[in-house]
């Protein structure tokens, strides 16, 4: 599950066009959102837009009384406790190996289920079980009043798709979002899939945006900045002609599902915060085969490109090591 920068939702009072955008890009709002941010744009609601369409979301999943739970889990509201720190000890970094291991376990358990006329509520109901399999809490469950086990966005959503009563389609793509806490930290983990035929601009953003996380994960030295990450990522994307979105970013992970770490996944200067060992966070890159601006449905979740243009994503759990970065999230 993805972190949200600062600024994810339009203000009510707009920028003027030279002041700095909303969003946190530290580009003027005429060169940023503007666009848009039009009347016409604004008044475009999920039910006149093309795409896809929201369907019934069925009610909230049971967790036996014996899985553990994170703090969020009955109050939809995380606890306000003392900062942890970003460098793990030993201890929290066996834990997260054992429960990002666990989260890779899931995904592929229920991306083997992916194909037209399945719903995302059926792979949702999947992933919920295999969670429990393993003695897991699905984290996104009531985090924030989330109201599922997973996030499932298709075509144009970028993240934090709700599963719901759709059934995929022939042609589409759709990327599975699992986080699971195990062993009291969290694992979190996501990937794009075909569904049936693909066309091929479609394969082609799967591909590159793929290859957009593996240089993310390439970048992860000790001793650089956390820019560097997003600096590799937006050079393949624009080399390919595709957009970087900018709204939401990888996170610090650990016992808190995110922590206060912003990885952006375009080049943002002000990251200045230098990776060492020990430190867990996650990178997450949404590349999209139009522009990077996004919107948000009025379920307050489902965040899609403001273009309607398709989006992917691909994320892996992530460890600093001396030499660079251990990829946790494997099975």
């Amino acid at each position: 599950m993805t972190e949200v920068s600062t600024g994810r939702v339009a203000p009510a009072v707009l920028p003027k066009p030279n002041e700095p955008c909303w969003c946190g890009s530290g580009t003027k709002y005429k060169k940023c959102h503007r666009g848009a941010d039009t009347v016409e744009a604004r008044k475009r609601g999920p039910e006149v837009r093309r795409g896809i369409r929201p369907g019934v979301i069925s009610p909230v999943r049971s967790v036996p009384a014996n899985i553990p739970r994170p703090d969020y889990a009955t109050s939809g509201r995380p606890a306000r406790s003392p900062v942890l720190p970003e460098v793990k000890s030993p201890d929290v970094i066996d834990r997260m190996r054992r429960a990002c291991k666990a989260a890779a376990e899931v995904l592929q358990a229920t991306a083997a289920h992916i194909r037209p006329g399945i719903t995302t509520e059926e792979l949702d109901a999947i992933a919920h079980e295999e969670y429990i399999r393993r003695g897991g809490y699905p984290s996104p469950l009531n985090y924030h009043g989330f109201p599922k086990s997973i996030c499932t966005s298709v075509n144009e959503v970028i993240c934090h798709g709700i599963p719901d009563s759709r059934a995929l389609e022939d042609g589409d793509i759709v990327n599975l979002d699992i986080t699971i806490f195990l062993d009291g930290v969290h694992g979190d983990t996501s990937a794009t899939y075909l569904v049936g035929t693909v066309e091929p601009d479609s394969e082609r953003l799967v591909r590159v945006t793929r290859e957009c996380l593996d240089l993310g994960i390439a970048a992860v030295k000790p001793g650089r900045p956390i820019s560097d990450i997003g600096k590799a990522i937006e050079a393949h994307a624009t080399q390919n002609g595709m957009g970087v979105v900018r709204a939401y970013c990888g996170h610090g992970i650990g016992e808190r599902f995110h922590s206060s770490l912003q990885i952006p996944h375009h080049y943002d200067p002000e990251a200045k915060t230098i990776m060492q060992p020990g430190m867990t966070f996650t990178i997450e890159p949404m590349i999209t085969l139009g522009h990077w601006h996004s919107r948000v449905w009025d379920d307050g979740w489902t965040a899609v490109t403001a273009d309607g243009s398709r989006t992917a994503q691909f994320e892996h759990t992530l460890l600093v090591t001396d030499e660079g970065a251990e990829i946790l999230t494997v099975a």
